[in-house]
């Protein structure tokens, strides 16, 4: 969570912060001043101001996702003692307070609809926060005609304990992923290699990951903590790498110490940083400048299975991979069926049907993939029909 809150002393002037982590003051410019947008993105850049004000200059339709993690609101009105009395970190900046939950409407409502200018058509949004303010947040998405794709449950491995004892621990955040609307159909989502990482069970919407810890959290000179809701880099990693491609341009306007951008960088992609606060932001350059990009091969983005093309089994069979007459047989030879000449399985009893119906049936289950499921006898081991399958398809687009 960053500093990029509207309406403070100072907040309209911009400052783009280098790579040598110096910040370089630009001209101040009031909010009444005639809009200018600029016809360049300023990629790998943190731009250092208000955030809606700088929102205000970018491109439109030119970021294809924005992670934001806005102020909570927490609204505390006294210090938090542990049992012994000591002190509590808690969020009590100043960027934090608002005067009224009507304040707080009002600025959520501003960086919404800034942040949805500069969205692609099929550009998603990402919002973390607490029980304090998401709902608030959901409320004004839904009002500004965002569609609500998930919400995500980060259940914290590591949660701060309940010290008063009078409430639950406090063990999650949620996060909303949106499109700009129902209509934006072929927005980013990379399902099947979130599955194959997920031991091929499809990602839940609950994230069991750690809090920030560690060489991880920034630390200063004096050894506090640099900003008080650093989020851990896997998260982010977990988010750009489900709803983003190597070469798609991050926004994140409430940069913070930059875990944003260190995980884009590291992954191929491009950001855009707004924080309000100069002492955040030469943090995170410090931060993104030495991380390391990995491989092309690394982060490159798998093919979809749906973008694939398709293969019918009697291609195998034309192609001589498998005869008509041969055995087919599951992984443990449990299950046994022959190959026709016309593409389809056949089981004692005149049953004939495709590979997917006759495994399914087999089996007893409503449905089967019969690409996975059956294999071949090739001298004493099992060829799965899916290494045939993939080897027509090399061949097809070759």
């Amino acid at each position: 969570m960053g500093t990029s809150r509207t309406g403070t002393a100072g907040a309209a002037s911009r400052i783009s912060v280098s790579r040598t982590g110096k910040a370089a003051p630009a001209t101040r410019t009031g909010r009444k001043a005639p809009l200018f947008v600029s016809p360049i993105l300023p990629l790998d850049e943190i731009l250092v101001g208000d955030c809606i004000a700088a929102l205000e200059k970018l491109p439109p339709e030119s970021v294809d996702v924005v992670f934001a993690d806005p102020p909570y609101n927490l609204q505390l009105e006294s210090a938090l003692t542990r049992p012994d009395h000591s002190l509590v970190d808690a969020v009590d900046d100043d960027w934090d307070k608002f005067a009224s939950f009507a304040d707080y409407d009002a600025f959520t409502r501003a960086w919404l609809l800034a942040v949805r200018r500069v969205m692609k058509k099929n550009a998603t949004l990402w919002v973390i926060g607490s029980y304090h303010n998401i709902f608030r947040v959901g409320a004004t998405l839904q009002d500004l005609d965002f569609w609500i794709l998930n919400d995500i449950v980060w259940r914290k491995a590591n949660p701060m304990p309940n010290f008063r004892g009078r409430r639950f621990t406090n063990a999650h955040e949620t996060m909303i992923w949106a499109s700009k609307g129902a209509d934006a159909k072929s927005y980013t989502f990379h399902y099947e290699a979130l599955k194959a990482g997920n031991e091929d069970l499809q990602m839940r919407s609950d994230w069991f990951i750690p809090l920030c810890t560690g060489e991880e959290r920034l630390k200063g000179e004096d050894g506090k903590k640099v900003h008080p809701t650093q989020k851990p880099e896997s998260l982010l990693a977990r988010i750009l790498l489900s709803s983003s491609n190597p070469g798609d341009v991050v926004l994140d306007p409430f940069f913070g110490t930059g875990t944003t951008g260190a995980v884009a960088k590291r992954l191929g992609r491009h950001f855009i940083g707004l924080e309000r606060d100069p002492t955040y932001a030469a943090a995170a350059r410090r931060r993104i400048d030495s991380v390391e990009p990995l491989s092309d091969l690394s982060v490159a983005a798998p093919p979809e299975k749906r973008a694939e093309i398709r293969v019918p089994f009697l291609s195998l069979i034309e192609g001589g991979y498998v005869k008509p007459g041969e055995t087919l047989v599951d992984e443990r030879r449990r299950h046994r069926a022959t190959v026709r000449a016309d593409g389809t399985l056949a089981l004692p009893g005149n049953i004939v049907g495709s590979i997917h119906k006759v495994g399914a049936l087999v089996q007893g289950l409503p449905a089967c993939n019969g690409w996975t499921f059956w294999h071949v006898e090739r001298g004493k081991a099992l060829t799965c029909i899916d290494t045939f399958r993939a080897k027509v398809r090399e061949t097809m687009a070759g």
